[in-house]
């Protein structure tokens, strides 16, 4: 009779649903909650701290980005086969855009192949004049 009193039904059932209710908290608590709460945290600050790097990005860019000063007149210098400066009667030297002179440029060394061009700009900035391209 005493043996029976100790697996009473009643204290296994209590026991049952007491195990039952707090494992069931316990796995709710750090299978839902707590994992649910640090990633939206997470979540939230990392979206924070890619849109700051999108920002920092784009202001550093902004900041050193900044118009250049293109030259308005570009030239084509004739040099012969000794590095002198020359002049060759009937071509054109001077010209408004980079394209355009450099395409006569290669259109004078086939022409002209003893001869080297340089293509040079007076720079705003600059007392002297800067050679572009050389050929």
């Amino acid at each position: 009779m005493n043996f029976l009193k100790v697996f009473d039904w009643k204290t296994y059932i209590f026991t049952a649903l007491a195990v039952i209710s707090f494992s069931n908290f316990v796995a709710v608590l750090f299978g839902q909650t707590i994992p649910n709460v640090f990633m939206g945290f997470f979540k939230v600050a990392g979206e924070s701290v890619i849109l700051g790097a999108v920002f920092v990005f784009a202001l550093a860019w902004l900041l050193k980005a900044k118009p250049h000063n293109r030259p308005k007149k570009y030239s084509v210098v004739v040099f012969d086969i000794f590095g002198k400066q020359s002049s060759i009667d009937g071509i054109r030297t001077d010209f408004k855009t980079h394209d355009v002179a450099w395409s006569f440029m290669k259109q004078y060394k086939k022409s002209y192949p003893l001869y080297n061009f340089a293509l040079i700009s007076d720079m705003p900035e600059s007392n002297r004049p800067t050679i572009f391209k050389y050929i």
